[in-house]
């Protein structure tokens, strides 16, 4: 039984590790939104892949994400995804240590 706690130590462990670099790509992308960066950089449009799908929906299903012209659904975003390793990850690390 103990490769199966370590299977889902690993796997909470690779989704922790990914939420929080995607945290952290939503951070500078909401950042680089500030200045106006050219939108032909490499790096401006990969962070705009990256994040305008998950902004998108966020905004199509809470429809006040625009309030005053600021966008909140990165906060919300960030919210979200940090909710997700609070209840989700932690759980899974917690179900790995009782396997």
């Amino acid at each position: 039984m103990f490769v199966v706690g370590n299977v889902l130590f690993a796997v909470a462990r690779v989704l922790d590790t990914l939420l929080s670099l995607y945290f952290w790509v939503i951070v500078v992308a909401a950042l680089l939104s500030w200045v106006r960066p050219d939108p032909y950089n490499p790096i401006v449009r990969t962070l705009h892949t990256l994040t305008e799908p998950v902004f998108y929906r966020i905004r199509k299903v809470l429809p006040f994400t625009f309030v005053s012209g600021l966008d909140l659904s990165p906060v919300v975003a960030l919210i979200i995804i940090q909710l997700i390793q609070m209840i989700v990850i932690r759980s899974l690390y917690q179900y790995a240590a009782m396997v």
